[in-house]
């Protein structure tokens, strides 16, 4: 079985989280982690951004990196916070740039309370959304599951 290893940036408001929708659904491959179907996924390095605008960015990704990170995961709670992560897209950008790491917009299953809410907003409505949101935007059972 192939083997990856990988690492999770939180938002600082979720600072306090213990990660259990992440891990969750990494032990399960729901979410972003369902590309990672048929691997043995090993996580090593699990860090807040430090807050805006991200001043962690760059350490906590070059130890994942040291570590042996492969991939770096922005976790749901970057997109579906109120408001979203407003440099989610410069931290993707500079981590595939500064570190030849890939990136995954995503974590956990989008809860059905953020993507109505978010909905009624019309948060997502610009178009730049659609593939940060889709590694997560599974069916409305699972997101309902992660409620």
């Amino acid at each position: 079985m192939k083997k990856i290893k990988i690492g999770i940036i939180i938002c600082d408001r979720y600072r306090r989280c213990a990660g259990g929708k992440c891990f969750r659904s990494v032990r399960n491959r729901e979410g972003a982690f369902s590309r990672y179907k048929d691997m043995d996924v090993d996580v090593v390095g699990y860090t807040s951004c430090d807050g805006c605008p991200g001043g962690n960015i760059e350490y906590a990704v070059e130890e994942m990196k040291a570590n042996g990170a492969e991939a770096v995961h922005l976790a749901t709670g970057l997109i579906v916070g109120y408001p979203p992560c407003p440099h989610i897209t410069y931290f993707h950008d500079f981590i595939k740039t500064r570190y030849g790491l890939e990136v995954v917009y995503g974590t956990h299953p989008i809860p059905q309370k953020y993507l109505d809410i978010h909905s009624q907003l019309e948060t997502w409505n610009d178009p730049r959304w659609e593939a940060i949101l889709r590694p997560t935007l599974v069916d409305e059972q699972m997101r309902s599951a992660y409620d």
